[in-house]
């Protein structure tokens, strides 16, 4: 693909004509478009276990779940995992590692998130990992 193609792939969200259709959007609609469906199979101080099946929104062009959508889930559940210790803001995102390990598949597949681990350093931040 020459460079101007991938240049208009990569900006044709960016058309004026697309700008009050997004900005109209309510407030942290994207955590609700992603997490919409998932399941809490599991909550403990420090521990969630969620399990999803994978709604036609959230594939990708090989008609799988989009490898964004899984980071986007497995930071939206580390964070909430923050709160299961009492914590009241959850901070930022520093790392994420994911191994993906095979593909799923619309209305076929269910996946589960099991995350994380939390440390607390006295008088300090609690990191999660």
């Amino acid at each position: 693909m020459d460079l101007e193609t991938v240049k208009k792939y990569l900006e044709k969200g960016s058309a004026d004509n697309n700008a009050s259709t997004v900005d109209g959007m309510p407030s942290q609609f994207f955590e609700k478009f992603i997490s919409q469906g998932l399941r809490v199979d599991l909550i403990e101080e420090g521990r969630l276990l969620c399990s999803m099946k994978v709604p036609p929104r959230l594939l990708n062009a090989g008609n799988f779940l989009h490898g964004g959508a899984t980071a986007s889930l497995v930071d939206l559940v580390g964070s909430a995992v923050i709160h299961t210790y009492g914590v009241s803001s959850t901070g930022v995102s520093v790392e994420i590692s994911i191994s993906y390990l095979d593909a799923a598949y619309v209305d076929v597949s269910e996946f589960l998130l099991l995350l994380p681990f939390l440390e607390c350093l006295p008088n300090s931040a609690c990191v999660a990992f």
